[in-house]
């Protein structure tokens, strides 16, 4: 098969992924993203008819992040097609596929179909890198939603985990306020050493009434009914948890709290710098299984 790869569906991320690849000498099989004009005149990327042409091709098949669109379509937002996830897996004899947020039924199939799997989502490495353009969305909506300058705004974050730890560090270069929640002692310590606020879990509560800005990391609800009713109505909350997301949005609506859901910000505000993320992680990813 030589230097090629099979792509099928994906987002904006995934057209620079292509292209990149194409530059780095890959013959790029493609499937789902006929409506990309970046791709139409790149000599060494092709645009299959079908989903078996497209990944008979490589031995590696690279496909969305998340991979799903619902539970049965594959993401494909620059295709017209609706591609079938059973469609894609009955041809993955042998090939290693590459996508994100992979259902558990498509490892259920592996042992049908003997075919590996890496979930990009899993990779610590990934995560690392999309921390960075995360944590630069969210302050690109603090800035769009307030009227007010971040530099000398009280702003806390919850969680200190790979966002916590960037977001925090760039709002403090900026002259922001920053308070940092969370559960354990030793994440308290470096927050502390850091220069940062630290707000126990136990005390969070006493921490909410003058925030002008809580970003929320914890993918699990946090804030609930009683903390929301003591948060400023006019304080701006960004919730850059995956589903079901760490705030009752129904409660904040009520109590006329604006929030923000911000899901997947590296591919809305970096799509170009999170397909090199991809890129890089992909390449350490294959780099021992000598697939080339």
């Amino acid at each position: 098969m030589g230097k090629s790869v099979s792509v099928i569906g994906g987002d904006l991320r995934i057209i620079y992924l292509v292209e990149m690849l194409a530059k780095d000498g890959f013959n790029v099989y493609t499937y789902g993203l006929e409506k990309a004009e970046k791709l139409q005149n790149i000599n060494n990327v092709f645009n299959c008819k079908n989903i078996e042409e497209c990944i008979k091709k490589s031995k590696l098949v690279i496909s969305s992040i998340p991979l799903c669109k619902d539970e049965n379509l594959i993401k494909s937002p620059f295709s017209n097609k609706d591609i079938l996830i059973k469609d894609v897996t009955k041809c993955l004899e042998n090939k290693i596929f590459i996508a994100g947020s992979i259902p558990q039924d498509l490892y259920n199939l592996q042992q049908e179909t003997n075919f590996e799997i890496i979930d990009l989502i899993k990779c610590e490495e990934l995560a690392i890198l999309n921390s960075i353009s995360t944590a630069e969305g969210t302050i690109q909506i603090a800035m769009e939603e307030t009227d007010f300058t971040l530099h000398g705004s009280n702003i806390l974050i919850l969680g200190f985990g790979r966002i916590g730890k960037v977001l925090s560090k760039m709002l403090n270069s900026i002259g922001a306020n920053v308070y940092c929640e969370a559960r354990k002692s030793e994440d308290l310590a470096w927050i502390e050493t850091y220069g940062y606020n630290p707000v126990p879990l136990s005390k969070l509560n006493d921490s909410l009434s003058d925030k002008n800005i809580i970003i929320n990391t914890i993918p699990s609800l946090i804030l609930d009914e009683n903390r929301l009713k003591l948060i400023k109505k006019d304080s701006l909350i960004i919730d850059l948890a995956s589903k079901p997301g760490g705030v009752d949005f129904e409660i904040a609506k009520n109590l006329g709290i604006k929030v923000i859901w911000a899901l997947a910000l590296p591919g809305k505000v970096a799509p170009f710098s999170a397909g090199e993320c991809i890129k890089q992680t992909i390449y350490n990813e294959i780099k021992d299984k000598k697939i080339f």
